[in-house]
Formats: structure tokens, sequence, C-alpha cells
């Protein structure tokens, strides 16, 4: 990797249907908006949502005529590649070496190709819904006491990448759990998911932040290729609702979290 190398996000857990193919694009979008230049790598592409996601982005560019920021992104199938596509990542870093930012989405799995872009994260997002099925990826809860017994194999594999990165360039992974599609109703599982995860975050370092609510907008969105960031631009009366608005917040709150735009001036 160049010294003056881009700011990497990976996106990544052990599990589907968390989000994390709808957040690494949000984030992208909203980075673009921004001026920042993007670079996405889909390392799900057998899945590929987050390529279908920046192939509908540009059908409904064509189709719509409206000019809408667009992010260098490559798909990598590791079975195209006969070392698994370690090799194939290397040099899509390498290219992507002006950009500001490269955003990595990972396989809800584990593969060799996964770890590998964790290896070379700055910052790994793992997102997780208020449910103790999410939870159980990075932590195992003892069911009687409802505490944790100790971290779970994700946590592990994100260990084994903070040594790879350690071993590689001496650099350093910032590891950020992210409560996601949280619910705006108070809930027993939803207090107790907050609790463990606090408990987990001071155990193995991570940090906690808020994510994105539930919210219908997120996922009517995505045949479009559309995000929060984009709907001002394309409505016809340039006005958002307040559930828009909201969604804009959150949005930007997870970005100042991870540390890519600055904190509002209150």
């Amino acid at each position: 990797m160049p010294q003056h190398s881009p700011k990497v996000i990976v996106f990544g857990n052990e599990k589907g249907g968390t989000g994390k193919s709808t957040l690494a694009m949000h984030v992208a979008a909203a980075l673009m908006v921004r001026g920042r230049s993007v670079a996405t790598i889909d390392l799900d592409a057998a899945q590929g949502t987050l390529t279908r996601y920046v192939r509908n982005r540009e059908a409904f560019a064509r189709r719509s005529g409206y000019s809408l920021p667009m992010p260098r992104h490559t798909p990598i199938l590791p079975a195209a590649f006969q070392d698994g596509g370690e090799a194939e990542l290397t040099k899509v870093l390498a290219h992507a070496a002006d950009d500001d930012i490269v955003i990595i989405d990972t396989p809800g799995h584990e593969t060799p190709l996964s770890l590998w872009g964790h290896a070379y994260a700055d910052t790994i997002v793992t997102p997780i819904n208020d449910s103790l099925i999410d939870f159980d990826v990075i932590a195992l809860v003892d069911p009687e006491k409802l505490s944790i017994v100790r971290p779970s194999h994700y946590a592990e594999r994100v260990w084994k990448a903070k040594q790879l990165r350690a071993r590689r360039d001496g650099g350093a992974v910032d590891w950020v759990v992210v409560r996601n599609r949280v619910g705006s109703l108070d809930a027993r599982n939803k207090r107790l998911v907050g609790r463990l995860v606090r408990e987990l975050s001071k155990r193995i370092g991570c940090r906690v932040v808020d994510g994105i609510g539930e919210r219908v907008i997120y996922r009517e969105l995505f045949l479009d290729g559309l995000t929060v960031e984009d709907l001002a631009a394309v409505s016809e009366q340039g006005r958002l609702s307040m559930s828009h608005l909201a969604a804009r917040s959150e949005l930007e709150n997870l970005m100042t979290a991870l540390g890519v735009v600055p904190p509002r001036a209150v």
C-alpha cells in the first residue's frame, strides 16, 4: 500500500441481514456528495448486494438524467482467482491509492478473502440488529446470568485481522460495532442487547455507536440505487419529509463517529 493511502472502511459481520451493504452504500454516497472520491469493493460478489446497488444507481442516472456521484466500483469473486482473490484485492487497493476513501463490503460468512479485506482496514464497521441472534456472532451469552461468557468467532476473526495488519505495516484497526435498525419503542431485548454490547466493548476494545433506524425508506431506495443523501436532489419539490431528515441526521452522526466527517457545529 502507498505511504499516503486512502482511509479503508470495511463493513463486516458473519451474519447476513444486518445492513452491511445498505450502510456501505449510504456512507459512500454521503461522502461523494461532500466532494470526497470513493472507491467501493464488493468481496461478497457471489451475492453482490453492493454491486447491484451501484448498478441500480447507474441505471437510475441514465434513465432519469440526474447527475449522481458514482464510486469506482470493483466486485471480486474469489472463485475467479487461484489464490482466492488476495492478489486481486491488493491490486484493486493499489489502483485506489488516489481516492480519499475505500469502502469494502464483505460476505456474511467467513472466507479467506474476507479475512484479508478485514486485515487492510483502518476501520471495521460491524452492524448488528437488536437481537441476541445477531449478538451471538460476536459474543457468547450465558442464558441464566445474561452476561458475556467470551467473545465469539467473528470477534476472533477481527482480532486475527488486527494481528495481520500490525505485522504488515504496524497499523492499528478501529473496530466499531454499530447498533443498526434499532426500533423506536423501548423493549427488554433492546435494553439487554445494549447492555451486553457496552460490556463487550470494555472487554475487547471495540467502540459502540448508533447506526440507522428501522425505516421503510432504506429498503425502497435500493431499486433505484439511491440513498437518503440523494433525495433532496431528485425530489421534484426539493423538500424532505421529517422521516427523511431524521434518516440523514442518523447517517451524519454515524459518519462523524467513524471519523470521516467533522462534528457539526453546535
